[in-house]
């Protein structure tokens, strides 16, 4: 199952990318909204993180979709330092979760 990773801030978005690719998980990432409407539009991805700076317009939008495109679960994150612990101990067990669900 991939993820899709969603942050105006390129270099935590490749943080946050270099941890889940490294623990085995496939992940891409953005961040434009409309990068993000384009990967979304491929139906592959399961799982939608969206980064804590983006706002309340675009993560509403961004939010409909991923629901029309059938993302499972919608994780709304604001990562703390170090990057790599907290993507460990936030995301990674729900995208497991996720992945156990079929």
């Amino acid at each position: 199952m991939r993820t899709l990773v969603l942050g105006r801030m390129p270099a935590r978005v490749a943080e946050v990318l270099a941890t889940l690719r490294a623990d085995g998980f496939d992940a891409e990432g953005t961040s434009t909204d409309e990068e993000a409407g384009k990967l979304l539009a491929t139906g592959e991805f399961g799982v939608l993180i969206i980064g804590g700076g983006v706002e309340g317009d675009s993560r509403k939008a961004v939010k409909a979709l991923a629901a029309e495109h059938g993302v499972r679960r919608v994780l709304d994150g604001a990562l703390t330092v170090p990057v790599d612990d907290c993507v460990r101990r936030e995301f990674e067990p729900l995208i497991r979760e996720v992945a156990a669900e079929g």
